[in-house]
């Protein structure tokens, strides 16, 4: 009984061996999945964080608006950079090529063009001389040398008589059309020349004539009455009329005569100050408003004596202006210095009269054309003309709201431009 008991209680020692063992290896096999769970867990979170910071420099990575016209700004310079560095062939830079390289480019092509076709000329003569040796058939050589030859001479006839041909007839074409062009350009010369003469002659015997025919009319007058107490103011305005004759012959002979003009140094601002100190008197008596503004004394090289006749010429037709106008607050501006680069001197006579009419406007420099009852017309023909004698410039704006202005532009060294 004691051996049986024995038994079974080794049997049940046997079996709890068997059951612990057992929970051991579960366990282990739950240790073991529980660790690869942990390791893929890990790795999971690893490509987690690796997409993330992935995501993270793609932000980063996206251009702001200003940071993307930068970029694009930078590639365009450097477009820029290496297209200025490249060799100019375009159409457009062929156009800057100098005289002696495109006579040289053109001679390389005729060289170039008669060479293929020398090439071209030797290959047919090899030909025919292989299908003669060969076949010996005189008629196929015959046929193949005819249909060959054709191309041969277009080739002959494109490489070396078009181009000389081609020359010939633009050189032609060209110079009939430059001779026409010149012809026409001369009869339209002459014909504005004629025009100007006619009425330089229209407005010479009008000027001339009627202060003569109103002299000559008082002194008949004079002469049928000689005892008239008006005769004394007949002679009068006998002898305006002459004078006025005199000055517009002497503006006149002025005017079509080139005289020398001695280029010395000299300060526009003494020009001006001159011109306002003759006028004087009549700017107190007018009431009229001076103002003078310069930048700079406005040193420069001229006739200084005949830019005061100029600038007393736009002086006086200021004042004209402004009393003729009738003008409540009469105004005369007169502005000068140098332009930024320092290499000319300007000057601006402005006033704020009734203006000169639109129609008249262009008219203003014609010799003898006036807007004034006792003028000679002369008078801006003969101040242009002095300025443009000292490679300057004359213009003038005006209207009827703001008055007229005049603006005179002279190169500092005029000498050296005349």
């Amino acid at each position: 009984m004691g051996a049986s008991i024995g038994i079974r209680t080794g049997a049940k020692v046997s079996g709890g061996h068997r059951v612990t063992d057992r929970w051991k290896q579960l366990a282990e096999a739950e240790r073991k999945l529980e660790e690869k769970a942990a390791k893929r867990l890990l790795k999971l979170e690893k490509a987690q964080l690796k997409l993330a910071r992935k995501r993270e420099r793609i932000e980063h990575r996206q251009p702001r608006p200003e940071a993307e016209a930068q970029r694009r700004n930078r590639r365009r310079r450097r477009r820029a950079s290496s297209e200025r560095s490249r060799p100019r062939t375009t159409a457009k830079h062929r156009r800057h090529r100098t005289a002696k390289e495109e006579a040289y480019r053109q001679a390389r092509k005729r060289a170039s063009e008669k060479i293929g076709f020398l090439t071209h000329f030797i290959i047919y003569l090899s030909v025919l001389a292989l299908i003669l040796v060969s076949s010996g058939n005189l008629r196929a050589t015959f046929i193949v040398s005819i249909a060959w030859g054709i191309g041969i001479v277009t080739h002959y006839f494109q490489t070396l008589v078009a181009p000389g041909l081609r020359d010939r007839m633009i050189e032609d074409e060209v110079g009939r059309s430059v001779a026409q062009g010149v012809t026409q350009e001369r009869r339209a010369a002459q014909t504005r020349h004629e025009r100007s003469l006619e009425d330089l002659s229209a407005s010479i015997a009008h000027e001339i004539r009627n202060p003569v025919t109103a002299a000559k009319t008082l002194v008949q007058q004079m002469g049928e009455d000689p005892l008239s107490s008006e005769n004394i103011d007949y002679a009068s305005v006998a002898l305006e009329e002459l004078d006025r004759v005199e000055r517009s012959i002497s503006h006149l002979l002025r005017y079509a005569r080139d005289e020398e003009i001695s280029f010395e140094p000299f300060e526009m601002a003494d020009v001006v100050e001159f011109s306002l100190d003759n006028y004087r008197d009549r700017i107190d008596v007018l009431g009229v408003e001076v103002e003078v503004q310069f930048d700079t004394r406005g040193p420069m090289q001229g006739d200084a004596e005949r830019m005061r006749r100029v600038l007393l010429n736009l002086v006086g037709n200021a004042l004209d202006a402004v009393e003729q106008g009738d003008t409540p607050v009469p105004r005369l501006q007169i502005m000068g210095g140098e332009n930024l680069a320092g290499t000319e001197v300007w000057v601006r006579v402005r006033d704020n009269g009734p203006g000169i009419h639109p129609d008249v406007l262009d008219k203003v420099f014609n010799p003898f054309f006036t807007t004034k009852d006792k003028g000679t017309g002369l008078g801006l023909a003969l101040s242009k003309k002095v300025v443009d004698a000292h490679g300057g410039s004359m213009s003038v704006e005006s209207n009827s709201e703001a008055g007229t202005e005049f603006v005179l532009t002279f190169p500092k060294s005029a000498g050296e431009t005349a």
